[in-house]
């Protein structure tokens, strides 16, 4: 999940730019048409090229190395993984005025999950376990075979208590539109939650509903591996809190055999996450703030 610093710097994205780099830089596909998505996300403006791929561009700095980060390891972790990843093709460079390198990937069908279709699914619940302790048992060069693409990923300075000033702050800017005292209290408990002792296992980093694509009512791929690396995996609790409901998210603890600890400093996350989004966004979107709003009230009830 971005900071609201990471969202100060953004450079204009528009079709004719996309249009453009695809068109220099992946000849190949230059006569495919290309559809913006509106309801893409916060990190990436998207288009969809042709039938079967997918143009990414970072929207802002914190997002920058996706791209290539995704070039190098989801091929190395798909192949252990019991959902379907995003599968590289291209990385674009930096060029005509736009900063970053940018992804073309294959495009994934799918919608994404809502509260509303699997909120109260158990069997939802045990899926997104199923594929975290998937991900959590490869080994630190990831599961593919050959030569690796250097050391793995470390999500080293981004744990929770990197987030304590801004999460403060954020709780002192909607003081009025959430229990203050309760936000703060469970943050005071996750930042002194008992620490990780075990090794550092594979983490997605930004595991929440905005992440998770479904088909016919069940999940089908989880996108997004921007944050991903080997660190602490209660960051990746946050799917319980944006997404289901307390039976499932009981049935979702229970499948990843999760230990107090670890739960409490996943509702951290859950928290902090929120409050950045809800901070960020909701003045400008109703969609967003009312996913965050649960979000953050989820992580309170626990």
């Amino acid at each position: 999940m971005t900071t609201a610093r990471d969202l100060d710097v953004r450079p204009v994205i528009d079709t004719a730019l996309v249009r453009r780099l695809v068109d220099t830089q992946c000849p190949q596909w230059a006569r495919l048409p290309l559809t913006v998505l509106d309801e893409a996300g916060s990190d990436h403006v998207i288009h969809r090229l042709g039938d079967e791929l997918s143009v990414r561009l970072p929207r802002f700095t914190g997002a920058a190395g996706q791209a290539e980060k995704e070039a190098a390891w989801l091929p190395r972790l798909a192949p252990d993984l019991p959902l379907a990843v995003p599968v590289p093709v291209a990385v674009g460079r930096p060029a005509l005025g736009y900063p970053w390198p940018w992804a073309v990937t294959r495009w994934l069908d799918g919608e994404v999950a809502t509260v509303r279709d699997l909120g109260d699914s158990t069997r939802a619940a045990r899926e997104l376990a199923g594929f975290l302790r998937a991900l959590q048992a490869i080994g630190p060069d990831g599961a593919g075979s050959g030569d690796g693409p250097g050391s793995p990923p470390v999500r080293d300075g981004v744990g929770l208590a990197a987030r304590d000033a801004a999460t403060r702050e954020a709780i002192g800017r909607t003081a009025g539109v959430f229990d203050a005292p309760a936000m703060t209290a469970l943050w005071d408990r996750a930042l002194s939650a008992p620490a990780r002792q075990e090794p550092p296992v594979w983490c997605h980093g930004d595991f929440h509903t905005g992440n998770l694509l479904t088909v016919g009512g069940r999940l089908s791929a989880v996108i997004d591996f921007g944050g991903c690396g080997l660190g602490d995996p209660a960051v990746d609790l946050m799917a319980a809190f944006t997404l289901l409901s307390p039976v499932p998210r009981t049935a979702f603890r229970a499948a990843l055999d999760v230990d107090d600890a670890t739960w409490l400093r996943g509702r951290g996350w859950a928290l902090c996450t929120g409050l950045n989004a809800y901070t960020a966004y909701a003045a400008t979107s109703p969609r967003i703030a009312a996913q965050t709003t649960r979000q953050i009230r989820a992580a309170l009830a626990g």
